[in-house]
C-alpha cells in the first residue's frame, strides 16, 4: 500500500488573513525586543530593564513626554509624506531634500519678515514651506512620468544635491556674519512658532503635523481621489482600464507628498532651531521610510508610529544616562524595527500549507 508524504511549504495568497495586519506592529516589537536584546546584553545591560528606560520611563516626566511630542514632530510629517506617495505605488525616497527644501524657503522668508505681523508671517512661512517642497519633488516625479526613471533613484540623488545647496549656502551668502558659524541668522521672532507648553520646546509645529495627519486620512479614506490613488497603488494597468488617469494621479500625490515634507523642514527652522544649519535633519525623510512601513500606510498608524519613534529617541537618551547603554542603540533599534516590519508585511502574503 503508498503512502502519500505530506510537507508544509509556504504558498503565496492573494486574500491574507484579516487578523494578520493587526498583528504586524506586535510581533515587529516582540522581535525587535529579540534580536537587540543580543547587544543589550554585549553592553552588559539587562534587556528588560534597558527597554524600561525605552519605553516606560520617559513617559513619567513631564519634560520627558513632552520631548516625545517635539520629537515625533518631524517623524510625523516625513512619514505621512512617504505614506501619501507609497499609497500610488511612487516610491518617495526624497523627504529628506524636500524637508531641507522647505527649511530654506522658511530661513529665507524668515530673515526678511521682521515687519509682517505673526498673524500673517506664520502662514506665509508654512505655505512657502510647502511650495518649496513641491518643486524639489517635481523634477523625479516628472522624470517618472515622462521618461520612466526609477523615482527610487532620482529622489535619492536630490536628497545628496540639496545637501550641497544647504552647504553652498551656509558656507557661503548666508553664513553668520557675527559669529562666522556655517548657519543663517535668525529668523524674525514674528516668524516663529509660539509655544503650546510655557517653558518647553512643544510648539504649533505639533499641532500643524496632527492637523496634517488628519487631513491626509480624510483625502485617503474619504475622497473619490483616495479611492483612485489606492486603486493605482494596487495595479496600474487594472487603474488605466478603470478610466483613472495614472499618470496624473501619480504626479498630484508625488508633489503633495513633496509639500509635507517641506512643512516639516519650516516646523524645525520655525518652531526648533530659529536658523538654517547643516544637521537640521538627523535622517528624519529617511526615518520616514520606517514609520510609514510601520504605519502600514495609514495616516493613523503613520501617527502613532512617530509618536513610538518619538519615545525611542527620548528613551535613548534615558537608558544612556540610567545604565550607560550607548546611546546609538535607539537607532540600532529603530533599524532593526524596519526589518523585522518588511520581513512581516512580506510573509503575510503567504500561508503554511500541506501540500
Amino acid at each position: 500500500m503508498e503512502t502519500t508524504k505530506k510537507k508544509l511549504r509556504l504558498v503565496k495568497t492573494n486574500n491574507p488573513s484579516f487578523w494578520t495586519k493587526p498583528l504586524i506592529p506586535v510581533l515587529a516589537l516582540v522581535g525587535t525586543f529579540m534580536l537587540t536584546s543580543g547587544l543589550i546584553l554585549w553592553a552588559k545591560a539587562n534587556p528588560f530593564e534597558t527597554y524600561y528606560y525605552f519605553l516606560i520611563a520617559p513617559l513619567g516626566s513631564r519634560v520627558s513626554f513632552l520631548e516625545i511630542l517635539v520629537k515625533s514632530t518631524p517623524l510625523m510629517l516625513t512619514g505621512v509624506a512617504v505614506t501619501f506617495a507609497f499609497a500610488t505605488g511612487y516610491y518617495n525616497i526624497g523627504a529628506e531634500g524636500q524637508l531641507y527644501a522647505g527649511a530654506i524657503a522658511a530661513a529665507g522668508l524668515g530673515m526678511a519678515m521682521h515687519a509682517v505681523p505673526a498673524i500673517l508671517a506664520i502662514p506665509i512661512m508654512i505655505i512657502s514651506g510647502f511650495i518649496a517642497g513641491v518643486a524639489w519633488a517635481l523634477i523625479p516625479a516628472l522624470l517618472k512620468i515622462k521618461l520612466a526613471v526609477d523615482e527610487v533613484v532620482t529622489t535619492l540623488l536630490m536628497n545628496s544635491i540639496m545637501a550641497y545647496i544647504v552647504s553652498a549656502l551656509l558656507n557661503g551668502p548666508w553664513r553668520d556674519p557675527n559669529s562666522g558659524w556655517p548657519q543663517s541668522q535668525e529668523i524674525s521672532p514674528t516668524a516663529m512658532f509660539f509655544k503650546i507648553v510655557p517653558r518647553s520646546r512643544l510648539n504649533l509645529g505639533f499641532i500643524v503635523a496632527l492637523v496634517t495627519v488628519l487631513i491626509l486620512w480624510i483625502v485617503m479614506t474619504r475622497t473619490s481621489f483616495g479611492l483612485k490613488m489606492r486603486a493605482v497603488g494596487l495595479g496600474k494597468p487594472a487603474a488605466h482600464f478603470a478610466g483613472i488617469n495614472v499618470n496624473k494621479t501619480i504626479l498630484i500625490a508625488a508633489l503633495i507628498s513633496g509639500g509635507i515634507a517641506g512643512i516639516a523642514g519650516v516646523a524645525e527652522v520655525a518652531g526648533i532651531q530659529f536658523h538654517l544649519i547643516g544637521e537640521l535633519s538627523p535622517g528624519y525623510g529617511y526615518t520616514g521610510v520606517i514609520i510609514a512601513t510601520l504605519g502600514s500606510l495609514n495616516a493613523i498608524g503613520v501617527a502613532l508610529a512617530s509618536l513610538f519613534f518619538g519615545l525611542l529617541d527620548a528613551g535613548a537618551q534615558t537608558v544612556s544616562r540610567a545604565l550607560g547603554v550607548p546611546v546609538y542603540l535607539g537607532e540600532v533599534t529603530q533599524a532593526t524595527m524596519l526589518l523585522v516590519t518588511l520581513g512581516m508585511l512580506l510573509l503575510q502574503r503567504y500561508k503554511i500549507r500541506r501540500i
